[in-house]
């Protein structure tokens, strides 16, 4: 409900633009704000409205939380969030920007950036998002996915955490805020009440089964003051870094969640938009940018898992019942395209609280025949939202040691003893994973009868299926594509390809894998291994995966 005129504000703020710009500013309305977007710069008013999830119903109010706003998201994005300014009353009665007289309202002043930058934009770029055979260029490719994982990650790493937090708690009020929504949405109407149950029944009784493991991660210190609002558009490259910007600020509650809860929105967000590739390979790369000595991160990458369903679930169901709630103001196709979006939300949710039962895939093959292209290929498509975690040796070693994926390492990173390590630390990451009831595609070399048989031996233990897919490709295939890549996880180059292959001369590789002529285009390549591995087609309709041609690791 509003409180109080503000046209006098709007009016200062307008004119404040105009006289620098010499054109009117270009306004953006939301449902708590209204955003006057200028040539160099953008002022961001907040509504004199109270709702019962914030108050913005005085001026000091407002200017409380425009402070409140910078100094929350100048954790993410300092060089765009310029301070508050306050709007005054002047000697004649009008309204000043920054004056002696008592105050009126205050703006946030912010930097403008350039808006195709934004992460929701690039998504929808020329089938973004699921690569080009190149992980150059326009879109969501592969260099911006593991730059986003890694921002989140380090985002999270730095934020302040609660607790030891009762992380139940905070779902438990999430899922019944979430009910009453949904059952708002279906009395309107607006939401499929057999959808409606669905999902609340199943959010309940996913909510049931992992509340004492909600509780156990409250308690390690996973829940944080996150960012509340991580969706694409509250995102945007600036000098090529993905910055998240636009947090929540009005309501701690909102945005003080479980790490993987934050994360889950853009996740779900990327599945929304029918991005599953990406979807998968940012969470991933999120797993993968924790350190190994990092409790916390070992934790997302292993019993932390099973909440990723519920959590992305939770994100979809919010932006249902957001939705329901918006149509119900709405009119004519206005409201039926609202209507039918909130709907796709639900059913979505729906979808993600399926069961999906694990899997153990491997991918072996010697260096370049493409192990990592099939991987991201196949892990949408495998298991529980948001898909198979990946577990590459090559990422595993560059972790060991402590350096970035694409950092080089000596030689006496690739000792025997360093790699039985490495395949150790796969095998005991897989069976976590699995006994979280997450599926797991283990990717590496396996030219080593004793390495296959130790991964076979995770999934045998956990009484889950397992598959090996062995990549097969001419000499001369192999060593083209290692000399060719760049800033990729493998350190591998023609001589480590042409050793691979002396050391195995004679041999027809594994007879108990599925072999996988690795040559031909990857979205073919891909097909085939989906059909050796009896999986439908990709779900959402996508190109080619996330990763190049040309990227091998090992």
């Amino acid at each position: 409900m509003h409180t109080e005129d503000q046209s006098a504000a709007i009016a200062c703020v307008k004119e404040h633009l105009a006289a620098g710009d010499g054109v009117p500013p270009r306004l953006v309305e939301t449902h708590i704000s209204l955003v006057f977007i200028g040539r160099t710069r953008v002022l961001k008013l907040k509504k004199a409205v109270r709702f019962p999830y914030l108050d913005f119903g005085t001026a000091a109010l407002r200017a409380a939380a425009c402070g409140r706003e910078v100094a929350l998201n100048r954790r993410t994005a300092p060089g765009i969030y310029l301070g508050v300014r306050r709007l005054t009353a002047g000697p004649d009665g009008r309204v000043v920007m920054e004056g002696a007289g008592p105050l009126v309202d205050a703006v946030v002043e912010m930097v403008r950036f350039d808006e195709d930058g934004l992460l929701d934009r690039l998504a929808e770029r020329d089938g973004a998002g699921e690569g080009d055979g190149a992980g150059e260029g326009d879109g969501l490719n592969r260099g911006l996915i593991e730059a986003l994982g890694q921002a989140v990650y380090d985002f999270h790493a730095a934020a302040r955490v609660i607790g030891p937090d009762g992380g139940a708690d905070r779902v438990r009020r999430v899922l019944e805020i979430n009910r009453q929504g949904l059952e708002a949405g279906h009395a309107a109407g607006l939401l499929d009440g057999g959808v409606v149950r669905a999902v609340i029944g199943a959010s309940e009784a996913a909510f049931t089964a992992h509340a004492a493991l909600l509780e156990t991660r409250g308690r390690m210190g996973r829940v944080r003051h996150g960012h509340g609002d991580l969706h694409l558009r509250n995102i945007v490259l600036i000098d090529g870094r993905p910055t998240a910007f636009d947090c929540i600020e009005f309501d701690d509650d909102l945005a003080i969640t479980d790490v993987l809860y934050d994360l889950a929105f853009l996740i779900m967000d990327l599945l929304h938009r029918n991005r599953p590739a990406a979807a998968a390979a940012v969470f991933n790369r999120y797993l993968d940018a924790g350190p190994q000595d990092d409790a916390g991160a070992a934790h997302d990458r292993g019993p932390g898992l099973a909440l990723m369903p519920l959590f992305l679930a939770m994100r979809a169901v919010v932006r249902a019942h957001v939705g329901a709630a918006a149509a119900m103001d709405a009119s004519g196709a206005d409201r039926d395209r609202i209507a039918a979006e909130a709907g796709a939300y639900l059913d979505l949710a729906r979808r993600l609280l399926a069961p999906a039962p694990p899997r153990l895939v491997a991918v072996g093959g010697f260096s370049g025949s493409g192990k990592s292209t099939i991987a991201a290929a196949l892990a949408a498509d495998l298991g529980a939202a948001p898909g198979a975690r990946i577990i590459a040796s090559d990422r595993l070693r560059k972790r060991a040691f402590g350096q970035a994926a694409t950092t080089r390492l000596p030689a006496e990173a690739y000792t025997p003893q360093v790699s039985e390590r490495v395949y150790a630390r796969m095998a005991a990451e897989a069976a976590a994973a699995l006994a979280a009831g997450h599926s797991v595609i283990a990717d590496a070399v396996f030219d080593r009868a004793d390495t296959r048989a130790r991964i076979r031996a995770v999934a045998d233990d956990a009484g889950l299926p397992f598959d090996g897919l062995w990549l097969e490709a001419a000499e001369a295939v192999l060593v083209e594509r290692v000399t060719a890549r760049r800033g990729d996880p493998s350190d591998a180059d023609a001589d480590v390809v042409r050793a691979q292959l002396a050391r195995a001369a004679g041999s027809a590789g594994p007879t108990d894998w599925h072999h996988l002529a690795a040559d031909g285009m990857p979205g073919d390549r891909a097909a085939r291994a989906r059909a050796m591995l009896g999986l439908a087609s990709a779900p959402i309709p996508t190109a080619a995966p996330l990763s190049t041609a040309a990227t091998a690791p090992e």
